[in-house]
C-alpha cells in the first residue's frame, strides 16, 4: 500500500514538474502583422515544454495602452505587454515595468546599432524591441511623372511640388496633426519636441517653424489637414487621388495593400532631411509587468530570443515591413527586397534614425500638442501662440 502511495505521489510530482510556466501576453499587432506574430508565438509554444504563452490581441498601441491601464487599476493585467516605445518611459516611471538585464545573458553581437537602446532607460533594459520602423515619403508616382516633378530632397521642394500638384479637386500634400507625424517633420528639420532632459520643447524655433510651414501649405490650399481621428481619411485621400504625397511609417504600406490594390504606381522615398535632421525610430517592445514572477521573466526573455532568431525576424519583417533587428536576418530578406526595391528605402534611413520620444510625461501632455496642431492647421490659429499655450499646459503637468 505504501509503495503504491509513493508511486502515485511520484507521478503527481512528475506531472507538476512537467507543467509549463504560463505567461499571459497582450499584443497590439493587428493585421497584417497579427497572423505572423501569432504564428511565431505558436511556434515558440511548440518548440519547448518549459513555457506556454497565452496571447491575446488587445487593439492598436493606443487602445491597448488604455486597456492595460484599466487592467492595472482593476486587476487582470498580463505578464508581458507589447507596447509602443514612447509608452515605455511612463511605464518605468510608474513602476509598472520590470528590468530584465539579469535574465538576458549573452546576446548576439549583430543587432543593428541603437536598436536595443530603444528599450533601455536609466541604464537598465525594460523593453525588448521586436519591431522598429521609420517614416518614409509616400507619393503618387504617376502624378509626379505626368507633371515632370522630381522626388523632393528638401522641404522647400516638397512645398513647390505640393503647389504644382494641387487642383480644384485635389491637394498636393497631407498635413497630419497627430504627434508622430508632426514630430517627424520637426526631427527632419533638426529639431525635437522634447529637450534632452525630458521637458516639453514646443516653443523651440524649429518646432514653431515646422508648424508654420505646414500651416502655410494649408493656407495656400496646397495641403489637406487631417487630425488623428481622421487618419483613415488621410489614407482614403491618397488612394482616391484627392492628395498626392505625405509622410507615414513604412508599416502602413502592407496594411493598405492588404485591404485593396493601390490604383496607381506608389512612390516610396526617404524623408527629406535638412542639415542635422533625423527620422524618428518608433515601434513595439515587449515589457514585463509588475507581479510577474522570476520563472515568467525568464520565459519572456526566452520568447524574445526566439523571436530574434533570423528566420523569425525575416517572417515578421515580410509581414509588417519593420526593420530587421539583426544583420544575420538580412540574407533571408534579399529576395524580398529584390522583388520590390522600394522596400529597402526604410532600411536605408536607419543610419539617420533616432528614438522619437521616451519622455515619461508624454502620455499626459501629447494631447495638448495635438490640440494645438489641430487649432493651427484646421482652425487657422496662430502657430506660435498655440504652441506657447500647449507648452504652458504641459509644464504645469510636469510640476505636479
Amino acid at each position: 500500500m505504501r509503495r503504491a502511495l509513493f508511486a502515485v505521489l511520484a507521478l503527481m510530482g512528475l506531472a507538476l514538474a512537467q507543467k509549463p510556466v504560463e505567461i499571459t501576453f497582450w499584443h497590439t499587432a493587428g493585421p497584417p502583422g497579427q497572423e505572423a506574430l501569432e504564428s511565431i508565438l505558436d511556434d515558440f509554444n511548440a518548440s519547448q515544454k518549459e513555457y506556454k504563452i497565452n496571447y491575446k490581441y488587445v487593439g492598436d498601441y493606443r487602445e491597448g495602452g488604455l486597456k492595460l491601464l484599466a487592467a492595472l487599476r482593476s486587476g487582470g493585467a498580463p505578464n508581458v505587454f507589447h507596447a509602443e516605445i514612447s509608452f515605455l518611459g511612463r511605464m518605468v516611471q510608474d513602476g509598472i515595468a520590470l528590468p530584465l538585464d539579469e535574465y538576458l545573458g549573452t546576446l548576439p553581437n549583430d543587432f543593428y546599432p541603437g536598436f536595443l537602446q530603444t528599450g533601455r532607460l536609466a541604464g537598465k533594459t525594460y523593453g525588448l524591441p521586436i519591431g522598429l520602423s521609420v517614416p518614409v515619403f509616400f507619393y503618387n508616382a504617376d502624378q509626379f511623372a505626368a507633371r515632370g516633378i522630381a522626388v523632393p530632397k528638401t522641404w522647400a521642394e516638397v512645398a513647390a511640388a505640393a503647389q504644382k500638384l494641387t487642383t480644384r479637386a485635389a491637394k498636393g500634400y497631407i498635413a497630419s496633426s497627430d504627434i508622430y507625424s508632426f514630430n517627424a517633420v520637426v526631427m527632419a528639420q533638426g529639431g525635437n519636441i522634447v529637450t534632452k532632459d525630458g521637458k516639453p520643447n514646443f516653443t523651440d524655433p524649429k518646432v514653431v517653424a515646422s508648424l508654420q510651414y505646414l500651416q502655410d501649405l494649408v493656407r495656400k490650399g496646397a495641403a489637406q489637414s487631417r487630425n488623428i481621428a481622421e487618419a483613415q481619411f488621410s489614407v482614403a485621400d491618397f488612394l482616391r487621388t484627392k492628395a498626392f504625397m505625405g509622410i507615414a511609417p513604412i508599416t502602413i504600406w502592407p496594411l493598405i495593400e492588404s485591404r485593396a490594390p493601390i490604383p496607381f504606381k506608389l512612390g516610396v522615398a526617404a524623408v527629406p532631411l535638412e542639415p542635422g535632421g533625423k527620422v524618428p525610430l518608433a515601434g513595439g517592445t515587449l515589457v514585463a509587468l509588475k507581479g510577474t514572477n522570476e520563472a515568467q521573466l525568464k520565459g519572456i526573455v526566452a520568447l524574445w530570443k526566439f523571436m530574434m532568431e533570423p528566420a523569425n525576424i525575416a517572417k515578421w519583417t515580410k509581414a509588417t515591413y519593420y526593420l530587421p533587428m539583426r544583420r544575420s536576418a538580412q540574407p533571408l530578406l534579399e529576395d524580398f527586397y529584390k522583388a520590390d526595391p522600394r522596400r529597402r528605402v526604410a532600411f536605408g534611413q536607419a543610419e539617420n534614425a533616432d528614438v522619437w520620444i521616451q519622455d515619461p510625461g508624454f502620455t499626459v501632455w501629447y494631447s495638448y500638442l495635438e490640440d494645438a496642431l489641430e487649432r493651427a492647421l484646421k482652425g487657422g490659429a496662430d502657430a506660435k501662440a498655440v504652441l506657447e499655450e500647449a507648452q504652458r499646459r504641459a509644464l504645469s503637468v510636469d510640476k505636479k
